[in-house]
């Protein structure tokens, strides 16, 4: 009997961004839908009796503008904290943690997908990365910071502007599977040591029709997953 794979909302929501459908590379708001799902799972495992408690009274939320109020600050795709007093918690259908502004950060999350042409833009997403953990630690407080990047080992993808497609071609223009080990290794010696966690998730995607979608190696995956939220 097959064992059932175990059910992360971050792992189901990043493989959403590619399955069945067009990746957009330019939609700032993909990095918020997956890493905000991170509080959904560490309330789900339900290991701290503090989170949890916290979230059921809504005295802890996720703010959907990823900034703390009075503050002047980047914008990170995924922030968690205490909820402004004299602001109302908004609860939605289906998420155990509720959604509000917050007064400081307590966990801090960021997400990067590199799907293509990843050495081109490797030192643009390593400095994007530290700054943002350097302005989640700059709020006050000693807030935990996480950072999920997406390397695509894929043998060929294709990005569009627009309409108009980009395929690789193996020379000018590399296939992901010819640049995601250089790029996995960059991201793990350079970007790591700003965050307490990172959570690589390595997949492949051509992003054709009909835009299949598979992780590398889920076993794996999920397991430092399951690990990594323990420790958060």
């Amino acid at each position: 009997m097959t064992e059932p794979k175990p059910h992360f909302r971050v792992l189901d929501t990043f493989r959403s961004l590619f399955d069945g459908k067009r990746y957009l590379h330019r939609d700032s708001s993909l990095g918020d839908r997956v890493a905000c799902q991170l509080y959904e799972d560490l309330a789900s495992l339900g290991r701290s009796d503090s989170l949890v408690s916290r979230v059921s009274v809504r005295e802890c939320v996720v703010n959907q503008r990823n900034t703390t109020i009075g503050r002047k600050a980047r914008r990170g795709d995924g922030t968690f904290g205490e909820l402004v007093p004299a602001a109302v918690a908004i609860t939605a259908e289906d998420f155990l943690v509720a959604r509000g502004p917050v007064a400081n950060i307590q966990i801090g999350a960021e997400t990067k997908v590199l799907a293509k042409a990843m050495i081109k833009q490797i030192d643009r997403v390593i400095g994007d990365l530290i700054r943002q953990a350097e302005h989640f630690k700059s709020t006050g407080g000693n807030p935990i910071t996480v950072t999920f990047v997406g390397i695509n080992y894929s043998p060929q993808y294709t990005s569009y502007e627009g309409d108009r497609p980009f395929p690789t071609d193996g020379s000018k223009y590399k296939h992901p599977i010819q640049e995601a080990d250089e790029a996995r290794n960059r991201i793990v010696r350079t970007a790591r040591p700003a965050f307490d966690e990172l959570q690589l998730l390595p997949f492949l995607a051509t992003n054709t029709s009909p835009y299949p979608f598979e992780w590398l190696d889920y076993a794996t995956t999920s397991m430092e997953y399951s690990e990594m939220l323990v420790r958060v």
